[in-house]
């Protein structure tokens, strides 16, 4: 039985669990990307072969996707707001956590 909260997963031709993207939309984009970097990365990289990701530009069109998606939901200015608040730069502790605990 399907729930609100059911995930779907795929697993490539190597056997690798690829999750679906947030945005249904760009899941093809996602798998396309996923299967083109899984084999790069085994294949190639890993022999000593390449060290050029050769699927750049696959991932460039998922994250494109995944940016209008963000938009189109409203999340930017939540994701923004977010790293304001715990930025990377301060190893993710919200910038009043010092504040808080006096």
């Amino acid at each position: 039985m399907l729930t609100p909260h059911t995930t779907y997963q795929k697993i490539d031709k190597m056997g690798n669990i690829l999750s679906a993207s947030f945005a249904p939309e760009c899941d093809e984009k996602k798998a396309t990307y996923d299967a083109c970097f899984n084999s790069w990365y085994t294949e190639k990289f890993l022999a000593g072969k390449s060290i050029t990701n050769e699927c750049e530009e696959l991932w460039h069109e998922y994250k494109e996707c995944i940016d209008i998606a963000l938009v189109k939901r409203g999340m930017v200015k939540m994701m923004e707001e977010a790293r304001e608040e715990a930025s990377f730069e301060n190893s993710g502790i919200p910038q009043n956590h010092d504040e808080a605990k006096k």
